[in-house]
């Protein structure tokens, strides 16, 4: 059993290491032809906190952290949370794809200028 065996159906993981983990939302959608790769949802669970691009050297955090982002530039900041330890984050990015899954995160609000098109098609493959 793996720590992410229990994702929804929707979700992959497509990294996990000792330095987090990566987790896509239907890559098979998401494959430039429906839709563009870009956008391709996408929850982290890193050792640093989404604010920051790279992990500082010599640092040494206790933390966990779980991020959403819709496209590279564009993250859902209600959606991170910070946790103890690497299960715990886990079990975090596991319920943020369960309720990204059904349709409970509001993705709309963290456009500045509308994709409506986008948006509604989303809309459609979530809950």
């Amino acid at each position: 059993m793996t720590a992410f065996d229990d994702l929804p159906e929707g979700w992959q993981v497509w990294n996990d290491d000792e330095d987090g983990a990566i987790l896509v939302y239907r890559p098979d959608v998401f494959d430039t032809q429906q839709f563009p790769a870009p956008c391709l949802p996408t929850i982290r669970v890193a050792r640093r906190p989404p604010t920051e691009r790279k992990r500082r050297s010599h640092s040494t955090p206790d933390s966990w952290f779980v991020s959403l982002r819709l496209e590279p530039e564009v993250r859902v900041k209600d959606a991170d949370a910070r946790f103890d330890a690497r299960d715990a984050a886990n079990a975090g990015a596991i319920d943020l794809a369960a309720r990204f899954d059904a349709g409970d995160v509001d993705y709309r609000g963290v456009y500045q200028l509308p994709r409506d098109d986008y948006l509604d098609e989303l809309d459609e493959l979530t809950g």
